[in-house]
This record gives C-alpha cells, structure tokens and sequence, in this order.
C-alpha cells in the first residue's frame, strides 16, 4: 500500500487549486499558531472586493427600485460574497485544517489491509466524480463567461464610453492602458470567485467523505472483533485491546467531524441562503427573458444553463456528502446488532454499550448551527427558490 498516492490520488485536485488561492494547509508544514499571510491569498481576495464585490454592491443601491436590473447585481454580490467567506474561514482556521489533515493521512497509515484501503478509495472515487462534475459545470460556465465578456471588450474598445466587466466608476479607467488592465483584473475577479467557491466546496466535501470511509472500516473492524471472540479466535484480554483501539480511532473521527464543522458551519450557513438566492434570481432572469421575448445571444443563454448547473452541483455534493456522513455514523449502531453479540459474555457485551452510546449521536454538517445539510436540505432549497421566483414575478406585475 502507497498511502502518499493514495492521499494524492483523494487531494491532488483541491490541493493544487487551493495552493494558487495560498490557502492549503499544508499538513507536511508545521501549525505556527499565528495566521501567516500568503501573497496569492491577499491578491485573490483584495481583486475580489475591490473589482468585483463593490462594483455590483454600488450597482446594486444605485439600480434600487429596478428589480430586473436589482437581481441582476445580485447574482455577482451573492456568488463573490460565498467566495470570500470561504475563502476566509480557510485562511483563518489554518492551523486546525493542517491538523486534520494530519489526521486524515495518520489514518490511511492504520488501514491495516487491502480491505479498508478498497474501502477508502471506493469512498474516495465516488467523490472524485462529484468534483469532476462540478468542476466541468464550472469550466463550462468560465468559457461562457470568458467569450461574451470578450466579445464586450472587442465591441467597446473604439467606443468614446467604453464597458467594463462590472460596470463602476474608476477615475482612470477610461484611457488606455488603465481600461485594459482594469477589465482583465475584473475578468480574472469573475473567475477566482467560482474557482474558490469550486475549490473550497470540493474540499470540504472530500473531508467529509473520508470520516465516511473509516466509519464502515471501523464497523467492519468492530464486527469481525466480535465475531473473532464468539468463535473463540482470540482471548477477551485481547478484545478489550481492539475494542479500545477502535473506541479510539472512533473518537478522533468525531473530533475530526467537529473541526470541519466549527471551520465551516457559518460558511455553510451563508452558502446555503446565498444558494437558494442564486437559483432564485437566475430562475428569475430565466423567466424574465421567456416573458419579455427577449433575444439574447447563445453563450448568455449557455452561462445561464451551465451556471445553474454550477449552483446545484455544489449545493448536491454538500448535501451527499453530508448525508453519506449522518447513515455511516449511524450505521455503526446498527452494525453492532448485526454481529454475534450474544455469543459472547455478558461482561464483554457490556463493554460494547460505550459505542453504542456514543453512536447514537450522528455526525453531521450543520449550516450556522440552525440545519443539518442532507438530501432533504436540497430538495428544500430547491423548493424555496422556486417559491421566492413566484414571488418575484408577482411584483413585477
């Protein structure tokens, strides 16, 4: 077993994206306990609040009592607005992540046979298609995006009022070559903002999978324990020993649950109310253009497409993996209903409640504390958004 291909085989993806953002944590450097400042993280997040999130957040008080041109803007302040969260809590918590990853690599060190290693990369490989998927949604829309903001660039180039990407009022913009450096800082914030939101959404998921992939290798290591001593293969001393390494590795998948979620709970949170605002305006534009008759050109209407597709897609991998989460960590009082318990002695059956007890609290992933993300949260979101789209459009009749 190679556990550094492994892990890379599991990170390789997120941990590129996440060292061009500067926000990696790097479990191969060691915790300083002070937050060390990147230069790629201040240049990704200061191109994000100055040239993208503040132009639409100023187009957006200006355009008030517009509600077309309103939801518009919002779109972009919402998407920004998730993007540097994110990006944030990554950069604060730091230290901690470094720990978990620490962790996570530690435990693919004690799988102790092919078995529980088959089992991590199934886990894994399920993951890695969800990110594949999310990732092609997102590169979709960044080519979408990339040709009609160039094509406003080849049409505004010889005009005497020239347009930027977020449209807002630089004092120096308008000559060259002020105008084509500020249009492609503002391309290139358009991106970042849906490469970190992909990069980061990615990261936390792949986390959570791997929690999911040792609790049913430490349900099968449970069961086969049991099942040992009911046989008589091994002696109770020698149980007591496994039963404790596994209460063990059971602890820390808790602990290590908790620091993913005490680093993005409120990040989920914004994540999960901006989502349902995305689908919501987007829908609405969709709508909007349906009513009005209005021809748009085909890559505004692949943006659209692809971009939806982008924003359930994340909101999808969250919620499985959350999900995947809350049935492994309840899985695990199941699974010791399946084994031979009642072929053992009472004083070693005992000795099994400490799991039992412990299980019965599920790990979960919560948004702000206020919900738990699971299949249902999407179908909920999903059905939100729609509600507020109805909603919209009433006022604008």
């Amino acid at each position: 077993m190679n556990v550094k291909e492994d892990i890379n085989y599991a990170f390789s993806l997120c941990r590129q994206c996440l060292r061009i953002c500067g926000v990696w944590p790097d479990p191969f450097v060691p915790s300083s306990g002070s937050y060390r400042l990147n230069i790629r993280f201040i240049l990704v997040t200061c191109i994000l609040c100055l040239y993208v999130f503040l132009p639409q957040l100023m187009n957006m008080i200006l355009a008030w009592g517009n509600l077309t041109r309103v939801v518009e803007y919002m779109v972009s302040v919402n998407y920004c607005l998730m993007g540097i969260c994110k990006l944030l809590s990554t950069w604060y918590y730091g230290d901690a992540l470094r720990m978990l990853m620490t962790s996570v690599m530690n435990n693919w060190m004690t799988s102790k046979n092919d078995r529980e290693r088959n089992t991590m990369l199934k886990v894994t490989r399920r993951g890695r298609n969800l990110l594949l998927r999310c990732y092609m949604a997102a590169g979709c829309t960044f080519i979408c995006y990339l040709y009609f903001n160039f094509l406003k660039f080849y049409q505004s180039m010889h005009q005497p009022v020239r347009s930027l990407v977020y449209q807002f009022s630089y004092p120096y913009f308008q000559k060259s070559p002020n105008y084509e450096i500020t249009f492609v800082i503002q391309l290139f914030g358009g991106l970042c903002g849906g490469f970190v939101n992909t990069t980061v959404d990615s990261f936390i998921s792949i986390l959570t999978l791997q929690t999911c992939g040792q609790l049913i290798n430490l349900r099968l290591a449970l069961n086969n324990l049991v099942d040992e001593l009911a046989k008589g293969s091994i002696s109770s001393s020698r149980f007591k020993k496994g039963l404790a390494a596994i209460t063990m590795r059971h602890e820390l998948l808790i602990r290590n649950t908790k620091i993913v979620d005490d680093c993005y709970s409120i990040v989920l949170f914004i994540h999960m109310v901006a989502a349902t605002f995305q689908l919501c305006f987007v829908s609405f534009q969709v709508f909007t253009i349906v009513k009005n008759h209005i021809d748009l050109p085909f890559s505004k209407i692949a943006f659209l497409t692809f971009y939806v597709s982008a924003v359930l897609s994340h909101l999808y991998m969250y919620c499985y993996s959350a999900e995947r989460l809350l049935t492994e960590s309840t899985n695990l009082v199941y699974g010791m209903y399946e084994c031979k318990w009642y072929d053992i002695s009472p004083k070693d059956a005992k000795d099994l409640m400490f799991i039992v007890y412990r299980s019965t609290i599920s790990l979960k992933l919560t948004a702000g504390k206020f919900g738990t993300f699971s299949l249902e949260l999407f179908e909920t979101t999903v059905k939100t958004s729609i509600g507020y789209v109805s909603a919209l459009l009433t006022l604008t009749n």
